[in-house]
């Protein structure tokens, strides 16, 4: 379960009612495909991992009422944890994350075929045999702190050629992920360099400002042009026309682990602060101070579920 935290940002954006896609066209509940009837990739964009990141989910709702069709391959739009999504209360937002356990620490073939269970497994288990046929994945996430969005591209080449082809975020994390357990966008083919499936997660800024839905909404658009299967006028007149700024890749040497019940940062860390001198101490992990590795440490996402086998905290320097 989650913990109890304080929210420090205001919910500035209401959940859609997502009711009307349950039923989709697939034999899973909130999981609809668009097939074109014409060769093409398998497209599928997710939203609700977690069920307090709702920019997803209003984009998914907003690609639905736009009509969003395939001129090529299909397209899958689907609502994942809508156990957690269900429990969400603007007055406790931060609560609906999960209900037993984080969603995308459970996709490796290993947990997939094991004994345990919950709830976001269960739903792992149901999605999967779709995630298999999926070419390319973009997965829609939100941060906890209000910091710049991020590209979060993976370790591979792959990873950042599709994020640089979806041109946005600016800011792009090349990253092994977490030691809890691995993510939907590493999953089987998405992880391996010889396999031409590819996958890129979105972290489109804090879970609940109105720019998050703007992100989410804008990367989505451009991923679909990206991977060729609308109708480039359909995109075209949906996606902002600004010129985009040149993209910065923060190359991740590890996360910190954390070891014991009473990890701490030093200061109020939210996120992209670049620590000037390897060997600051950014926080303690019971007794066992934590520092920077080298200069100019940038952090990644530090959180603020300081749970023990959780990452803490991401070491990374711009590329």
């Amino acid at each position: 379960m989650c913990p109890v935290l304080k929210n420090d940002y205001p919910v500035e954006l209401s959940p859609p009612d997502i009711s009307p896609y349950r039923r989709g066209n697939t034999g899973i509940d909130y999981v609809t495909t668009f097939d074109s009837g014409v060769a093409g990739p398998h497209v599928m964009i997710t939203a609700l991992v977690h069920g307090n990141e709702i920019c997803g989910a209003m984009t998914l709702d907003y690609l639905f009422r736009e009509g969003v069709r395939p001129t090529r391959g299909k397209l899958t739009l689907a609502f994942v944890n809508v156990d957690a999504f269900s429990r969400f209360d603007p007055n406790n937002p931060i609560a609906s994350r999960l209900v037993d356990e984080d969603f995308n620490r459970l996709w490796s073939k290993d947990v997939l075929d094991s004994s345990r269970d919950s709830v976001e497994l269960r739903r792992a288990r149901t999605l999967r045999p779709i995630v298999n046929q999926v070419d390319l994945l973009l997965d829609i996430h939100s941060m906890q702190h209000a910091t710049a969005p991020l590209a979060m591209c993976g370790p591979l080449s792959k990873g950042r050629a599709l994020a640089r082809g979806v041109g946005i975020p600016e800011i792009g994390v090349v990253d092994s992920g977490h030691a809890a357990g691995k993510r939907m966008r590493d999953y089987a083919g998405f992880g391996d360099e010889r396999s031409p499936k590819n996958a890129l997660l979105v972290e489109c800024g804090q879970h609940w400002e109105k720019s998050s839905a703007d992100v989410a909404r804008e990367a989505a658009i451009r991923f679909l042009l990206h991977a060729k299967v609308v109708d480039p006028r359909w995109g075209k007149a949906r996606m902002s026309t600004g010129p985009l700024p040149k993209q910065r890749f923060i190359e991740v040497t590890g996360p910190v682990t954390i070891e014991t019940d009473d990890f701490r940062f030093a200061a109020d860390y939210r996120g992209l602060e670049i620590i000037p001198k390897a060997g600051t101490v950014i926080g303690h992990d019971g007794a066992k101070p934590v520092a920077t590795p080298y200069d100019d440490c940038v952090l990644v996402m530090p959180s603020r579920r300081l749970l023990k086998g959780q990452s803490a905290v991401r070491f990374g320097r711009y590329a």
